[in-house]
């Protein structure tokens, strides 16, 4: 059962002010080598960007591969079959 009470209530900007202080703190004192961990950004970017491209990748070749079944309809035969002519251009 839960109250009234219970709810959680939104942050305040003082809320906000302290978590900052205390991610700071966090970072200053427990990472002494920046330079690693702006190394460890640098490839955790590059393997998001690689993986956002394959995905995206993937992605439209299923909708393109979707769409090629659908050469047999009257309407959206057209657009089927004009895309799978320029992709295969």
């Amino acid at each position: 059962m839960t109250s009234k009470s219970d709810k959680k209530q939104p942050l305040s900007v003082k809320d906000y002010e302290k978590l900052g202080r205390i991610l700071q703190s966090v970072f200053e004192s427990g990472y002494a080598n920046h330079w690693r961990v702006y190394k460890v950004n640098f490839v955790r970017g590059l393997f998001f960007g690689l993986g956002s491209v394959l995905g995206g990748t993937i992605i439209i070749a299923v909708a393109l591969w979707i769409l090629s079944f659908f050469t047999e309809l009257p309407i959206i035969g057209e657009l089927a079959e004009t895309v799978q002519s320029t992709v295969e251009q």
